[in-house]
């Protein structure tokens, strides 16, 4: 379906009846000049952001290749017209939008899309002289499928491609050079001045000298008052130490600037805001400016604060209901002593099932484990830490950490809680020298989780299969689709867990 539709398409190079007036139009510009020109580095820096989009570039189309005079978020300077979007894009005179690369049949099998790239979002506004000659697009990209552009990221591209074509033009002529750069300048003003985002800018030092209309309108400040170093009296006294520092590490390092702080505004309410900045460098690698933008995430902020509080709401009630049906399992062990084993057995379970749940609930900052939530060497340290001496440790986990969640964390659990209580019954940990390791590595597709015991007591095979052993094959064999593998070494029990990878987490 793909080879037939693209043999319905028109031979890109026949656009034109005539290919070589286009390669001389092109032949007029002095493309080594303009590659990287810190102007048109400038524009591909603000259609990023303005787009939200990791890349942005300035394309010229040639015979066999297309040459990037400018571009954000990507290294490569030149790639086989063959593979270009822009060659399409260049061909009307609206902006080619693609949500989804992968499922465009022009697109489908391009490398760019199924390669290492893996680009799945284009928009491109293209290049035309005044004469009618197309030379190429400025393009945004993205390895995410989106919708596509609002209305105001469709204008802005618009506007930003005119300038391209303006700088273009400028190289042919001096004096049409000054007057476009402060028509250009005009341009990004007045695009910057209709961004819901609050834009400014500064000198490679980190002097501000340009804040957009819609700070003014913000904060409510005069103009010009927060020029130089005036911006941080703006922010929450409890920020603004946080502020200056990773501004300064910004500066030193030429590190993207990213921060989330309190802005006050011209009512005096401190509101939430996402601040980011980009450097913009020249041709040796040297920053000539940095272009930022603050974006009110007020509303977006108290709503995952909100979300956090049922979370931990949700979480504690849970661990309650733990706590509740351990309760009842000791209220019955002491009317029927009979049961008394069996239910200390039970309640151990109890907490282990309690001990994964902790471990994979959502956290706040101040909740979280020490280890991250997805990892398995964190869930087994919190299962051991029960059996571990004050001292050293007896339980020690090595190899490979690999990311789980709450699919797997409760079998998992289970299962390790489980070893444990047999080991303290009647193994490594029945004395006071025995030791256990868990060695972690993946095979293939499987991860491999070895059990071995040492210096305990001597081990044989049971007579006979005991609940235990077969709550080890549910929650290994059943729940996680593994297999275990005992060996009944006298000096200390060994067992092989092989799982598959896809059962560990949803990703």
């Amino acid at each position: 379906m793909i080879d037939l539709f693209k043999r319905l398409q028109p031979d890109l190079s026949s656009w034109t009846s005539n290919e070589s007036i286009r390669a001389a139009a092109i032949a007029e510009h002095d493309l080594d000049t303009l590659r990287d020109d810190a102007a048109l580095s400038r524009l591909t820096d603000f259609a990023a952001a303005l787009c939200a989009a990791p890349t942005a570039l300035i394309s010229i189309v040639e015979e066999t290749s297309q040459t990037f005079l400018a571009r954000t978020g990507y290294d490569t300077t030149e790639s086989p017209r063959e593979t270009s979007f822009c060659a399409h894009a260049m061909l009307s005179d609206e902006i080619m939008v693609v949500p989804d690369a992968s499922q465009d049949p022009r697109f489908a099998d391009n490398p760019l899309v199924t390669g290492e790239a893996g680009l799945r979002f284009y928009a491109g506004a293209p290049l035309i002289r005044a004469d009618g000659i197309a030379l190429g697009a400025l393009c945004v990209i993205d390895t995410v499928p989106r919708d596509g552009l609002t209305p105001l990221q469709a204008q802005g591209l618009r506007v930003l491609a005119a300038d391209v074509m303006m700088r273009l033009s400028d190289s042919q002529s001096t004096a049409a050079s000054r007057a476009a750069i402060s028509d250009s300048e005009g341009r990004f003003r007045t695009l910057a001045d209709t961004m819901p985002q609050m834009v400014w800018s500064t000198q490679p030092d980190g002097n501000h000298d340009y804040y957009n209309a819609r700070w003014y309108e913000f904060t409510g400040v005069p103009a010009g008052s927060t020029d130089g170093e005036g911006w941080n009296d703006m922010f929450h006294p409890d920020d603004q130490d946080r502020a200056r520092r990773l501004w300064e590490h910004s500066l030193a390092t030429g590190d993207p600037y990213q921060i989330e702080y309190r802005l006050r505004r011209h009512d005096g309410q401190y509101r939430w805001t996402l601040g980011r900045a980009l450097p913009i460098r020249d041709e040796a690698g040297a920053i000539v400016r940095w272009f930022g933008t603050c974006t009110d995430i007020h509303e977006q902020k108290e709503a995952s604060e909100e979300r956090e509080i049922i979370a931990q709401e949700l979480s504690h009630r849970i661990k309650n209901i733990f706590a509740v049906i351990s309760g009842l399992i000791a209220f019955s062990a002491r009317g029927t002593p009979e049961f008394a084993t069996i239910a200390a057995d039970l309640r151990a379970r109890v907490t282990a099932l309690g001990r994964a749940h902790d471990f994979v609930r959502p956290h706040s900052a101040q909740s979280r484990p020490t280890a991250a939530p997805t990892s398995l060497h964190g869930l087994l340290g919190e299962l051991f830490l029960p059996y571990q001496p004050q001292e050293g440790a007896r339980i020690v986990v090595e190899g490979e950490d690999v990311e789980i969640d709450d699919r797997s964390a409760t079998p998992i659990a289970l299962l390790f809680h489980e070893l444990a209580t047999n080991a303290t019954k009647y193994g490594a940990l029945a004395n006071e020298r025995g030791t256990i390791t868990v060695d972690i590595h993946s095979e293939q597709d499987r991860l491999l989780l070895n059990w071995c015991e040492r210096g305990g007591a001597a081990v044989s095979a049971p007579a006979k299969t005991g609940f235990g052993s077969q709550l080890i094959e549910l929650s290994a064999v059943r729940q996680l689709g593994g297999m275990v593998k005992r060996d009944w070494d006298p000096a200390g029990l060994r067992v092989e867990i092989a799982i598959p990878k896809s059962s560990l987490s949803r990703t």
